[in-house]
């Protein structure tokens, strides 16, 4: 071999044990984010499933279908919508009526431009309920009217173990009330 060829040869060699010998020698860093965007879009509450939202499984197949239903047919017939979500902890809240009003809101209940939702809440094991409206529902369904059906509509049928026939009958007059 001539030497041109070994010299060649050999700072090839040397270069290329140089190059592996700084790739180890680099430090490999993280970065770490000067920002935690990782509980950006978690939500406190669960993902709305339809109008009727039983995840406190309090009502029958039955019940949810005829509940469905009426509540379905009075949107279609109204643009307002009424929702009614059943739960088992409202936690991190401690109140049940900023539950149901920043629920509605996340879940978008009724039609933005009118803003014509009620949202109805209901915890069992809490022993709780909500209702929370819109502001366009709110000037015909008033927080005394709302706490008047509570009151004296649901929570009655609740007392004796009848939750179905509470809300039931709760929304039959809401809708009423609401003409």
């Amino acid at each position: 071999m001539k030497i041109g060829t070994k010299i060649l040869i050999l700072f090839l060699t040397l270069n290329l044990l140089s190059c592996k010998g700084s790739a180890q020698e680099t430090e490999t860093r993280q970065t770490t984010p000067e920002f935690d965007f990782s509980e950006r879009g978690k939500s406190n509450f669960p993902k709305p499933i339809g109008i009727i939202n039983d995840y406190g499984q309090i009502f029958t197949e039955s019940q949810r279908t005829e509940l469905t239903k009426i509540l379905y047919d009075y949107d279609i017939e109204t643009t307002r919508q009424i929702v009614v979500v059943t739960i088992d902890s409202i936690k991190p809240y401690s109140n049940i009526q900023k539950y149901a009003t920043d629920l509605g809101n996340e879940w978008g209940i009724g039609d933005a431009e009118k803003n014509n939702g009620l949202t109805i809440v209901v915890c069992n094991p809490c022993r709780q309920i909500g209702m929370a409206t819109g502001l366009g529902t709110e000037l015909i369904l008033t927080d005394e009217i709302c706490k008047n059906v509570i009151d004296q509509t649901i929570i009655p049928e609740f007392k004796n173990g009848e939750f179905y026939n509470g809300i039931k009958n709760g929304v039959t007059e809401l809708i009423e009330k609401w003409k």
